[in-house]
C-alpha cells in the first residue's frame, strides 16, 4: 500500500486535492488515482487535483487536473489555492507570487483582508450575440477564451417554455444547469475539446452566477476562469463598469477587475476568498 499525504482547499466552494511533491516525492498523477482521489464517495472528494512542486526561478508550479483527469487549461480558482498554500507553507517570501500553472507564467498575491488575487493574460476568440441551440431553441450566448473556453448565457434568454416568448428565466436557482450545461458543452459547435457553459443574472449591485464545468462534467460552486469570462462579456454587451462583484452557489463573493479600451481589456485580475479544509491521507 502507498500513503499519499494532501491538503483539502477550497475557493468559494470550489474544492481542490493539493498534492505536495515535497512530502510525496513519488507521487505520479494518473488518471485512475485522479479520479479515485476526487470520488465524492470512496474518495477524498474534489473538484480538480493541484500537484505543486519547487521550481528554479519561480515560487513554485502547478500541475492542475480535472476530476475527470483531464487538464491543461487554467483554473482560477485551483491557481488562487495555490497561492494561498505557497504563502500557508512557507513557500512565499512576500505577498506576491510568480509561478507556473500548467507550465505558463502567472502572477498573483495575498491582500491584507487574507484574500487572493490572481492576474490573468488578455482573453482570446471573444464572440457575442450568437445563437446557440440547446434545450429546444436558439439561445443568445457569447463566448470568451481566458484560459478555459467559456460561454456566457443570460438566463432571461433561456425560454422556460418555447412556446412563450415571455418566459425567459428570472430566477437563477430554477435554471436547469445540469441539463442545459451539458447540451452545450458536448454541442458540434465546441468539438472536439467542448466548453464550459455560465448562467448569469444581474442583481442592483452584483452578478449571481452558476457554471457547468467540463473536465467535472457538472455544476460547480465557483468557477474562476467562467466568472472572469461572464465579467468581461458582461462589459461589452451591457456597460457593466469595473469592479463586478459576483455572488457564487458556494454563497460567496468574487470579484472581477479590468480596464477596458474599446473592446480590449487590461490587468485582469480575479479576487476572492481560499481556505484550508483539512489534511490528511489517502492510502492507494
Amino acid at each position: 500500500m502507498e500513503k499519499i499525504s494532501f491538503i483539502k482547499l477550497s475557493a468559494a466552494g470550489n474544492d481542490f486535492i493539493l498534492i505536495d511533491k515535497k512530502e510525496n516525492e513519488d507521487f505520479f498523477p494518473s488518471k485512475d488515482i485522479i479520479t479515485r482521489l476526487c470520488d465524492r464517495k470512496n474518495g477524498i472528494g474534489a473538484d480538480g487535483i493541484l500537484v505543486f512542486n519547487n521550481i528554479g526561478n519561480f515560487d513554485f508550479s502547478v500541475e492542475h487536473y480535472n476530476s475527470d483527469g483531464s487538464g491543461n487549461t487554467l483554473c482560477g480558482n485551483g491557481a488562487r489555492c495555490s497561492i494561498y498554500y505557497a504563502k500557508l507553507n512557507g513557500r512565499l517570501a512576500g505577498n506576491e507570487a510568480l509561478f507556473l500553472y500548467n507550465g505558463k507564467q502567472m502572477k498573483g498575491q495575498l491582500l491584507p483582508d487574507d484574500s487572493v488575487k490572481l492576474y490573468f493574460t488578455n482573453p482570446s476568440n471573444i464572440k457575442t450575440n450568437f445563437k446557440i441551440k440547446a434545450a429546444g431553441q436558439l439561445i443568445t450566448s457569447s463566448y470568451a477564451d481566458v484560459g478555459s473556453p467559456h460561454v456566457v448565457i443570460r438566463i432571461s434568454d433561456i425560454l422556460q417554455s418555447v412556446k412563450n416568448p415571455d418566459s425567459g428565466y428570472t430566477d437563477i436557482n430554477l435554471v436547469p444547469v445540469d441539463r442545459i450545461g451539458k447540451e452545450i458543452r458536448l454541442s458540434k459547435d465546441f468539438a472536439p475539446e467542448g466548453t464550459n457553459v455560465n448562467f448569469v443574472i444581474e442583481k442592483e449591485k452584483f452578478f449571481e452566477i452558476r457554471t457547468f464545468e467540463r473536465g467535472v462534467e457538472g455544476e460547480t460552486l465557483a468557477c474562476g476562469t467562467g466568472i472572469v469570462a461572464s465579467a468581461l462579456i458582461c462589459s461589452l454587451k451591457y456597460g457593466i463598469k469595473p469592479p463586478v462583484n459576483f455572488f457564487t452557489r458556494g454563497k460567496e463573493f468574487l470579484t472581477v477587475d479590468f480596464i477596458r479600451k474599446e473592446k480590449d481589456f487590461e490587468k485582469i485580475s480575479l479576487s476572492g476568498p481560499a481556505k484550508q479544509i483539512f489534511t490528511g491521507n489517502f492510502i492507494i
